[in-house]
């Protein structure tokens, strides 16, 4: 069968082969190698060109040529071991498509075979070899017809249970040479590995199929439960129910249930409405955004040209207006002549003038400097009273609330510190020295002579004693 939009260089090898002699046809198959090194691995382009090599029954030349005699071929066990590369590759990852029955029933079981009996026959020439370096290369070939076959098993898995199975693999394990008998348990090693990881993989599948399917049996009981519970209080609801209001209460209870279907469809469409807009939404919020900084800066460029522009005169005076006012101005000094005055007083004027308009706006400056202290003063004073009459007594001060009412001026504390000694010295004292005193009175009283829980009074900004 025949694939469309073939590769070309498939076409030629498979023309070439269907014209060349029988001896040059194992050659010629070596050159698939090529094509399969020079195609990106695991991409969809190495799958078209197996699928290419399968449709014109490539893969079979290559099984042909495995089942013949070593000595018949050219190159030989060079040839050979290439060829079993070429076809493990080429079936591994391969979807035979139609031919499907036919590509795992049979090709793929009888390329496992024939890379048993190359092994064999390769076992059989490395014990009878007498060179070393024959038994070197041999021992190389058998090596690559080993790991063929292991690339074959990993891919179909399934090929498994036939090589072990099989009489030549039992053959193999049976030998007496070192070398080999290593190479074949590596390989049996990596064989049983691959068995396990399989294994392993359908146990998680059919506990993962048996969670499915409880959890699905789970939900079904639940649903069915729910559906009883509900029949049954419908019955037991009908059964209180007048004869005569069953109608009624199978109305409302319809209507009822239509409104939550509509509630949940309803809640369902915006939501889903919603997640299609969102785009939209935050697009708009962006652009809103936008808009709201660029109309901010520009109006701020305006005030600012607006306040640092020059004057420009009058704009829009059209020349009667300037007729006319020239009249109005000319009418006024008609109607108020001033005294004439010399240029130096003019000039003097002038300076005095300067001289007023620069105290006047350094005094403004002053002031507004002054009028900031104030303002910042009196928020000062409000906080700290805000904080005093919200401050615990200092029997229910904890932590390091008392700190939060120190004060920032050292003259300040030290009176304060003065005001609290006195007045704990008062309260101490027995009643008949109190005799006689004021309360605003002020007790001087040495600081050693008093022992508080809270200790000494902290000044701000310095350390405690």
């Amino acid at each position: 069968m025949k694939a469309m939009g073939t590769d070309p260089r498939i076409l030629s090898l498979a023309a070439e082969v269907a014209i060349s002699p029988e001896q040059n046809v194992p050659v010629i198959l070596l050159k698939l190698k090529e094509v399969i090194n020079n195609t990106p691995f695991g991409s969809s382009e190495l799958k078209k060109v197996k699928q290419d090599i399968y449709c014109y029954d490539l893969i079979r030349y290559c099984l042909l040529v495995l089942s013949q005699d070593c000595s018949r071929i050219q190159g030989g066990w060079t040839t050979i071991s290439q060829l079993t590369q070429i076809l493990s590759h080429c079936c591994v990852g391969l979807e035979p498509g139609e031919d499907a029955e036919e590509f795992y029933n049979e090709l793929l079981p009888s390329a496992a075979e024939n890379f048993l009996v190359l092994g064999r026959q390769l076992q059989t020439c490395f014990i009878n070899a007498a060179k070393g370096e024959e038994k070197d290369a041999l021992l190389h070939f058998f090596e690559i017809v080993t790991d063929s076959l292991f690339w074959l098993l990993g891919g179909h898995v399934q090929l498994i249970q036939n090589v072990l199975r099989s009489d030549h693999f039992l053959h193999l394990l049976q030998t007496d040479n070192v070398q080999i008998g290593s190479t074949v348990m590596t390989m049996l090693q990596n064989i049983l590995q691959i068995s396990r990881s399989k294994r392993t993989k359908m146990l998680l599948k059919l506990s993962r199929q048996k969670e499915e399917e409880d959890r699905r049996l789970q939900l079904q009981l639940q649903r069915q439960r729910a559906m009883r519970l509900s029949r049954e209080l419908r019955l037991s609801m009908l059964e209180i129910v007048h004869p005569g209001q069953v109608e009624k209460h199978n109305r409302e209870i319809e209507e009822k249930s239509a409104l939550i279907i509509q509630k949940h469809w309803r809640g369902y469409r915006e939501r889903k409405n919603f997640c299609q807009q969102r785009p939209s939404l935050v697009e708009y919020k962006a652009a809103v955004t936008l808009q709201r900084a660029a109309l901010k800066f520009l109006a701020k460029c305006r005030k600012k040209k607006k306040l640092f522009a020059p004057w420009q005169g009058l704009r829009e005076l059209t020349d009667a207006c300037r007729v006319e006012l020239k009249q109005q101005v000319d009418d006024y000094i008609r109607r108020h002549p001033g005294s004439e005055v010399s240029g130096v007083i003019n000039r003097e004027l002038h300076s005095q003038a300067q001289e007023r308009l620069q105290h006047y706006f350094m005094g403004r400056a002053l002031e507004e400097r002054a009028q900031q202290h104030r303002e910042a003063l009196t928020a000062r004073i409000n906080t700290n009273i805000e904080q005093l009459m919200k401050a615990p007594s200092l029997k229910e001060a904890e932590g390091k609330e008392p700190e939060l009412f120190l004060s920032r001026s050292r003259p300040v504390a030290a009176k304060a510190k003065q005001a609290h000694l006195n007045t704990l010295k008062h309260i101490q004292a027995p009643w008949w020295k109190k005799l006689g005193e004021e309360a605003r009175d002020e007790i001087d009283i040495p600081k050693d002579e008093l022992s508080i829980e809270l200790g000494t009074l902290l000044i701000g900004g310095t350390k405690p004693p």
